[in-house]
Protein backbone atom coordinates (compact mmCIF):
# COMPACT_ATOMS: atom_id res chain seq x y z
CA UNK A 1 0.00 0.00 0.00
CA UNK A 2 1.20 3.64 -1.27
CA UNK A 3 0.18 6.28 0.32
CA UNK A 4 3.76 8.55 0.09
CA UNK A 5 3.45 12.08 -0.50
CA UNK A 6 -0.86 11.82 0.53
CA UNK A 7 -2.17 14.46 2.24
CA UNK A 8 -5.10 13.12 4.65
CA UNK A 9 -7.82 15.67 4.87
CA UNK A 10 -11.05 13.49 5.07
CA UNK A 11 -11.78 9.47 4.50
CA UNK A 12 -13.72 10.12 1.52
CA UNK A 13 -10.46 10.35 -0.10
CA UNK A 14 -9.68 7.22 0.84
CA UNK A 15 -10.44 3.27 0.05
CA UNK A 16 -12.01 1.01 2.55
CA UNK A 17 -8.48 -0.90 1.52
CA UNK A 18 -6.63 2.55 2.84
CA UNK A 19 -8.59 2.78 5.53
CA UNK A 20 -7.94 -0.55 7.10
CA UNK A 21 -4.46 -0.52 6.39
CA UNK A 22 -3.57 2.48 8.27
CA UNK A 23 -5.40 0.65 10.88
CA UNK A 24 -3.08 -2.64 10.95
CA UNK A 25 -0.02 -0.19 10.51
CA UNK A 26 -1.29 1.52 13.77
CA UNK A 27 -1.10 -1.67 16.05
CA UNK A 28 2.16 -2.83 14.73
CA UNK A 29 3.25 0.67 15.31
CA UNK A 30 1.67 0.03 18.89
CA UNK A 31 3.31 -3.37 19.53
CA UNK A 32 6.74 -2.36 18.72
CA UNK A 33 6.09 1.07 20.94
CA UNK A 34 5.14 -1.62 23.71
CA UNK A 35 8.23 -4.17 22.89
CA UNK A 36 10.66 -1.03 22.87
CA UNK A 37 11.56 -1.94 19.60
CA UNK A 38 12.69 1.24 18.03
CA UNK A 39 10.71 2.84 14.56
CA UNK A 40 12.57 6.14 14.57
CA UNK A 41 12.94 5.69 10.55
CA UNK A 42 11.96 9.29 9.76
CA UNK A 43 15.20 10.91 11.32
CA UNK A 44 15.39 14.55 9.96
CA UNK A 45 12.33 14.93 8.60
CA UNK A 46 10.55 18.25 9.91
CA UNK A 47 7.13 18.55 10.37
CA UNK A 48 4.59 21.83 11.63
CA UNK A 49 1.56 21.51 13.52
CA UNK A 50 -1.14 24.91 13.20
CA UNK A 51 -3.35 24.72 16.47
CA UNK A 52 -5.89 27.73 15.87
CA UNK A 53 -7.90 25.25 18.31
CA UNK A 54 -5.83 24.09 21.27
CA UNK A 55 -5.92 20.63 21.86
CA UNK A 56 -5.25 18.14 24.50
CA UNK A 57 -4.73 14.56 22.53
CA UNK A 58 -3.94 15.86 19.34
CA UNK A 59 -1.15 17.84 20.00
CA UNK A 60 0.28 15.54 21.95
CA UNK A 61 -0.10 12.44 19.96
CA UNK A 62 1.45 14.16 16.89
CA UNK A 63 4.74 15.33 19.26
CA UNK A 64 4.81 11.59 21.06
CA UNK A 65 4.35 10.09 17.62
CA UNK A 66 6.83 12.48 15.85
CA UNK A 67 9.15 12.28 18.37
CA UNK A 68 9.33 8.10 17.95
CA UNK A 69 9.89 8.47 14.37
CA UNK A 70 12.95 10.61 14.69
CA UNK A 71 11.04 13.56 13.44
CA UNK A 72 11.83 17.28 14.75
CA UNK A 73 8.27 19.26 15.20
CA UNK A 74 7.38 23.22 15.46
CA UNK A 75 4.34 24.13 17.52
CA UNK A 76 2.33 26.97 15.92
CA UNK A 77 -0.45 27.87 18.31
CA UNK A 78 -3.35 30.22 17.84
CA UNK A 79 -0.77 33.14 18.42
CA UNK A 80 2.11 31.88 16.45
CA UNK A 81 0.81 31.64 13.00
CA UNK A 82 -0.54 34.99 10.47
CA UNK A 83 -2.41 32.18 8.59
CA UNK A 84 -5.29 34.25 7.00
CA UNK A 85 -4.88 36.93 9.20
CA UNK A 86 -1.57 39.05 7.81
CA UNK A 87 -0.82 36.22 5.00
CA UNK A 88 -3.23 34.19 3.57
CA UNK A 89 -3.82 30.40 3.35
CA UNK A 90 -2.10 29.84 0.24
CA UNK A 91 0.59 31.71 1.02
CA UNK A 92 1.07 30.29 3.99
CA UNK A 93 1.31 26.80 2.64
CA UNK A 94 3.86 27.62 0.28
CA UNK A 95 5.95 29.07 2.41
CA UNK A 96 5.99 26.26 5.35
CA UNK A 97 6.09 23.16 2.59
CA UNK A 98 9.35 24.68 1.89
CA UNK A 99 10.63 24.48 5.34
CA UNK A 100 8.78 21.01 6.56
CA UNK A 101 7.89 17.36 5.32
CA UNK A 102 4.45 17.24 6.75
CA UNK A 103 1.85 20.04 7.93
CA UNK A 104 -0.88 19.18 10.53
CA UNK A 105 -3.82 21.94 10.75
CA UNK A 106 -6.53 22.06 13.46
CA UNK A 107 -8.77 24.74 13.26
CA UNK A 108 -12.13 25.52 11.53
CA UNK A 109 -13.35 25.15 8.06
CA UNK A 110 -12.55 22.13 5.92
CA UNK A 111 -11.61 24.38 2.73
CA UNK A 112 -8.73 25.97 4.93
CA UNK A 113 -6.85 22.43 5.35
CA UNK A 114 -7.82 21.68 1.67
CA UNK A 115 -5.79 24.78 0.73
CA UNK A 116 -3.10 24.46 2.61
CA UNK A 117 -2.50 20.81 1.38
CA UNK A 118 -3.40 22.06 -2.11
CA UNK A 119 -0.62 24.13 -2.30
CA UNK A 120 2.29 22.89 0.40
CA UNK A 121 3.52 20.66 -1.94
CA UNK A 122 3.98 18.47 1.23
CA UNK A 123 1.19 15.97 2.66
CA UNK A 124 -0.73 18.07 4.88
CA UNK A 125 -2.85 16.20 7.80
CA UNK A 126 -6.21 17.81 9.33
CA UNK A 127 -6.10 17.35 12.71
CA UNK A 128 -10.19 18.58 13.27
CA UNK A 129 -11.83 20.98 11.27
CA UNK A 130 -15.61 22.00 11.86
CA UNK A 131 -16.88 19.16 9.36
CA UNK A 132 -14.46 16.19 9.41
CA UNK A 133 -12.06 14.65 12.10
CA UNK A 134 -10.13 11.73 10.74
CA UNK A 135 -7.47 10.78 12.75
CA UNK A 136 -9.60 10.27 15.16
CA UNK A 137 -11.87 7.73 13.23
CA UNK A 138 -8.63 5.46 12.50
CA UNK A 139 -7.66 5.60 16.37
CA UNK A 140 -11.66 4.68 16.80
CA UNK A 141 -11.70 2.39 14.37
CA UNK A 142 -8.51 0.87 15.60
CA UNK A 143 -9.81 0.62 18.98
CA UNK A 144 -13.21 -1.13 18.08
CA UNK A 145 -10.92 -3.61 16.30
CA UNK A 146 -8.55 -4.42 18.97
CA UNK A 147 -12.02 -4.92 21.72
CA UNK A 148 -13.90 -6.84 18.56
CA UNK A 149 -11.35 -8.66 16.59
CA UNK A 150 -13.90 -7.17 13.55
CA UNK A 151 -15.19 -4.03 11.91
CA UNK A 152 -17.89 -5.50 9.50
CA UNK A 153 -21.71 -5.97 10.86
CA UNK A 154 -20.03 -4.16 14.03
CA UNK A 155 -23.55 -1.65 15.25
CA UNK A 156 -21.82 1.57 15.79
CA UNK A 157 -23.97 4.24 17.50
CA UNK A 158 -23.54 7.62 17.80
CA UNK A 159 -25.86 9.80 20.31
CA UNK A 160 -25.66 13.39 19.91
CA UNK A 161 -25.31 16.11 17.68
CA UNK A 162 -24.29 14.48 14.71
CA UNK A 163 -24.45 17.34 12.14
CA UNK A 164 -20.66 18.11 12.88
CA UNK A 165 -17.22 16.66 12.34
CA UNK A 166 -17.83 13.42 14.59
CA UNK A 167 -21.16 12.73 12.95
CA UNK A 168 -19.67 13.43 10.38
CA UNK A 169 -16.84 11.17 10.32
CA UNK A 170 -17.84 8.00 11.82
CA UNK A 171 -20.70 7.52 9.59
CA UNK A 172 -18.48 7.84 6.36
CA UNK A 173 -16.16 5.78 8.21
CA UNK A 174 -18.62 3.04 9.30
CA UNK A 175 -19.85 3.21 5.62
CA UNK A 176 -16.53 2.69 4.24
CA UNK A 177 -16.09 -0.48 6.37
CA UNK A 178 -18.98 -2.50 6.54
CA UNK A 179 -20.34 -1.38 9.57
CA UNK A 180 -23.91 -0.47 10.35
CA UNK A 181 -23.78 3.16 11.86
CA UNK A 182 -27.10 4.63 13.15
CA UNK A 183 -26.96 8.54 14.56
CA UNK A 184 -29.09 8.67 17.64
CA UNK A 185 -30.79 12.17 18.05
CA UNK A 186 -33.03 14.70 17.48
CA UNK A 187 -34.04 14.89 13.86
CA UNK A 188 -33.01 18.69 13.93
CA UNK A 189 -29.27 17.31 14.77
CA UNK A 190 -29.44 14.67 12.17
CA UNK A 191 -26.31 15.01 9.70
CA UNK A 192 -26.19 16.43 6.53
CA UNK A 193 -28.51 15.15 4.07
CA UNK A 194 -25.98 15.00 1.10
CA UNK A 195 -23.78 13.24 2.84
CA UNK A 196 -25.71 10.95 4.60
CA UNK A 197 -27.25 9.96 0.83
CA UNK A 198 -22.92 9.69 -0.12
CA UNK A 199 -22.69 7.13 2.66
CA UNK A 200 -25.57 5.35 1.86
CA UNK A 201 -24.14 4.47 -1.44
CA UNK A 202 -20.91 3.60 -0.10
CA UNK A 203 -22.30 1.01 2.65
CA UNK A 204 -24.15 -0.80 -0.21
CA UNK A 205 -20.63 -1.30 -1.69
CA UNK A 206 -19.50 -2.55 1.51
CA UNK A 207 -22.01 -4.65 3.31
CA UNK A 208 -22.90 -1.64 5.85
CA UNK A 209 -25.86 0.41 6.73
CA UNK A 210 -27.06 4.17 7.68
CA UNK A 211 -29.84 4.75 9.78
CA UNK A 212 -31.01 7.67 11.62
CA UNK A 213 -33.54 7.72 14.18
CA UNK A 214 -34.99 9.66 17.19
CA UNK A 215 -36.10 6.74 18.78
CA UNK A 216 -33.22 5.61 21.46
CA UNK A 217 -34.46 2.52 22.03
CA UNK A 218 -34.69 1.28 18.34
CA UNK A 219 -31.17 3.36 18.13
CA UNK A 220 -29.17 1.46 21.19
CA UNK A 221 -30.90 -1.89 20.77
CA UNK A 222 -28.36 -4.06 19.89
CA UNK A 223 -25.27 -1.91 20.03
CA UNK A 224 -22.33 -3.28 19.73
CA UNK A 225 -20.53 0.31 20.15
CA UNK A 226 -22.53 3.46 21.66
CA UNK A 227 -20.72 6.47 20.92
CA UNK A 228 -21.23 10.35 22.10
CA UNK A 229 -19.28 14.16 21.91
CA UNK A 230 -19.95 16.89 23.62
CA UNK A 231 -22.54 18.66 23.19
CA UNK A 232 -21.43 22.70 23.46
CA UNK A 233 -17.92 23.85 22.78
CA UNK A 234 -15.64 25.56 24.42
CA UNK A 235 -16.06 29.37 22.55
CA UNK A 236 -19.26 29.36 21.68
CA UNK A 237 -21.66 31.67 22.69
CA UNK A 238 -23.78 30.59 26.15
CA UNK A 239 -27.06 31.77 24.31
CA UNK A 240 -26.98 28.46 22.28
CA UNK A 241 -26.51 26.00 25.18
CA UNK A 242 -29.67 26.07 26.73
CA UNK A 243 -31.77 24.89 23.49
CA UNK A 244 -29.23 22.35 22.71
CA UNK A 245 -29.29 21.06 26.22
CA UNK A 246 -32.54 20.51 26.52
CA UNK A 247 -33.28 18.99 23.17
CA UNK A 248 -30.38 16.86 23.34
CA UNK A 249 -30.73 15.61 27.00
CA UNK A 250 -32.92 12.92 26.17
CA UNK A 251 -29.84 11.23 24.16
CA UNK A 252 -27.89 11.41 27.15
CA UNK A 253 -25.47 7.74 27.43
CA UNK A 254 -26.66 6.54 30.85
CA UNK A 255 -27.32 3.01 32.60
CA UNK A 256 -30.72 2.73 30.62
CA UNK A 257 -29.14 3.36 26.91
CA UNK A 258 -26.04 0.85 28.16
CA UNK A 259 -29.21 -1.23 28.89
CA UNK A 260 -30.78 -1.91 25.43
CA UNK A 261 -26.89 -2.59 23.92
CA UNK A 262 -25.45 -5.69 23.58
CA UNK A 263 -23.86 -6.84 27.24
CA UNK A 264 -20.40 -6.79 25.73
CA UNK A 265 -20.65 -3.24 24.08
CA UNK A 266 -18.20 -0.82 24.72
CA UNK A 267 -19.00 3.15 25.17
CA UNK A 268 -16.71 5.22 22.98
CA UNK A 269 -15.95 9.07 23.71
CA UNK A 270 -13.53 11.10 21.62
CA UNK A 271 -12.83 13.51 25.41
CA UNK A 272 -13.06 15.65 26.77
CA UNK A 273 -16.36 14.21 27.94
CA UNK A 274 -18.73 16.19 30.73
CA UNK A 275 -19.26 14.00 32.94
CA UNK A 276 -18.66 15.32 36.39
CA UNK A 277 -18.07 18.72 38.08
CA UNK A 278 -13.89 18.16 37.17
CA UNK A 279 -14.01 21.14 34.71
CA UNK A 280 -14.82 24.52 34.55
CA UNK A 281 -17.17 24.36 31.94
CA UNK A 282 -19.26 21.64 33.74
CA UNK A 283 -19.36 23.86 36.85
CA UNK A 284 -20.84 26.71 35.30
CA UNK A 285 -23.24 24.65 33.84
CA UNK A 286 -24.25 22.85 36.46
CA UNK A 287 -24.61 26.37 38.12
CA UNK A 288 -26.89 27.25 35.36
CA UNK A 289 -28.67 24.33 34.08
CA UNK A 290 -28.44 22.20 37.70
CA UNK A 291 -26.77 19.05 35.38
CA UNK A 292 -23.74 17.39 37.22
CA UNK A 293 -23.20 15.46 33.75
CA UNK A 294 -24.02 16.29 30.29
CA UNK A 295 -23.57 13.98 27.29
CA UNK A 296 -22.66 10.80 29.60
CA UNK A 297 -23.03 9.94 32.81
CA UNK A 298 -20.27 9.67 35.26
CA UNK A 299 -21.38 5.82 35.94
CA UNK A 300 -21.32 5.03 32.01
CA UNK A 301 -18.24 6.82 31.60
CA UNK A 302 -15.84 4.83 34.55
CA UNK A 303 -17.91 1.62 34.02
CA UNK A 304 -16.01 -1.73 32.73
CA UNK A 305 -17.61 -1.22 29.31
CA UNK A 306 -15.65 2.58 28.60
CA UNK A 307 -12.92 2.25 26.90
CA UNK A 308 -12.42 5.98 25.97
CA UNK A 309 -8.41 6.02 27.42
CA UNK A 310 -7.62 3.50 25.35
CA UNK A 311 -9.23 4.98 22.06
CA UNK A 312 -7.40 8.42 23.81
CA UNK A 313 -3.50 6.22 23.70
CA UNK A 314 -4.74 5.04 20.34
CA UNK A 315 -4.69 8.34 18.96
CA UNK A 316 -0.74 8.65 19.25
CA UNK A 317 -0.26 5.07 17.73
CA UNK A 318 -2.71 5.48 14.59
CA UNK A 319 -1.57 9.31 14.41
CA UNK A 320 2.17 7.82 14.24
CA UNK A 321 0.68 5.68 11.65
CA UNK A 322 -1.18 8.33 9.51
CA UNK A 323 2.56 10.43 9.28
CA UNK A 324 4.96 6.79 8.78
CA UNK A 325 2.75 6.10 5.90
CA UNK A 326 2.77 9.57 3.89
CA UNK A 327 6.31 10.57 4.47
CA UNK A 328 8.10 6.94 4.38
Amino acid sequence: MDLKGRSFLKLKDFTPEEITYLIALGEELKEKKKQGIAHDELKGKNIALIFEKTSTRTRCSFEVAAHDLGMHVTYLDPSGSQIGKKESIRDTARVLGRMFDGIEYRGYGQEIVEELAEHAGVPVWNGLTNEFHPTQMIADMMTVQEKFGRLKNIKFVYMGDARYNMGNSLMVACAKLGMDFVACTSKNYFPDQELVSYCKGVAKETGGSVTLTDNVEEGASGADVVYTDVWVSMGEPEEAWEGRIKELMPYQVNQKVMAYAKPEAIFMHCLPAFHDLGTAIGKQIYEKYGLAEMEVTDQVFESGQSVVFDEAENRMHSIKAIMYATLK
